[in-house]
């Protein structure tokens, strides 16, 4: 026998029918969230590996201006952002032939600035997706419940007391239930994915920060 959802939704009470929308809306949110934070993910990635070889070549040649103004052009890459916090600072506090100290402090201390706000970046938004997976079961569950009571007290008021009376009542409030786990999975699924995705980024941005510091411990070897 098919399940006719036009049908249980005309059965279904005020309140079985509010979790329902309340579930789609979690659903849409959940589903937007998704695509927007994959394809960001995708152009910083994309982005950060034409940059990174560009990049590398500019600072072997001693081209500053030109690393700096690579990093602006690839502006969705986290790399190109980390990279140029750095060079930026590292400019500003260069004087002369003489590279202090306090030039490689700053600049690191740019770096993991730069660093900690392209990490929250990546993660706007998946603390919502987060929470509907955490809690769109126990909606469904709330929609469920009250379904299987409403159906209950139809039979206490029947003269007919058999399950049959009730089936068609508990199915129609276990939708609630079902709706909540087809929302509530992918949510889990795509937060467990981009949070992996994310401490891939934070990898290569602490790699690139080391490495930028190599190299300007070296201009200061350089330099002295």
């Amino acid at each position: 026998m098919g399940t006719d959802f036009m049908h249980m939704w005309e059965q279904m009470g005020w309140i079985a029918r509010a979790v329902v929308v309340i579930l789609f809306l979690m659903s849409i949110w959940s589903i937007s969230v998704m695509i927007e934070r994959y394809l960001t993910y995708r152009r910083a990635k994309t982005q950060s590996r034409e940059f990174a070889p560009a990049v590398a070549e500019a600072l072997k040649n001693g081209n500053l201006q030109e690393a700096i103004d690579l990093a602006e052009q690839y502006e969705k890459s986290h790399l190109a952002k980390v990279v140029s916090a750095g060079l930026q600072e590292f400019r500003a506090h260069q004087g002369g032939s003489d590279i202090p100290g306090e030039t490689i402090e700053a600049s690191k201390r740019a770096l993991q600035r730069a660093t900690a706000i392209g990490v929250e970046e990546f993660k706007r938004s998946l603390g919502g997706l987060a929470t509907i997976g955490a809690t769109a079961p126990f909606v469904g569950l709330f929609g469920t419940t009250v379904g299987i009571i409403n159906a209950f007290a139809g039979m206490s008021q029947g003269e007919d007391v058999g399950i049959g009376a009730v089936a068609g009542g508990i199915s129609e409030a276990l939708v609630a239930t079902a709706i909540g786990l087809l929302v509530a999975v992918p949510a889990v699924w795509m937060y467990n994915y981009f949070t992996a995705r994310i401490e891939s980024f934070v990898v290569e941005m602490d790699n690139s920060s080391s490495e930028l510091v190599d190299y300007f411990l070296k201009k200061r070897a350089q330099a002295g």
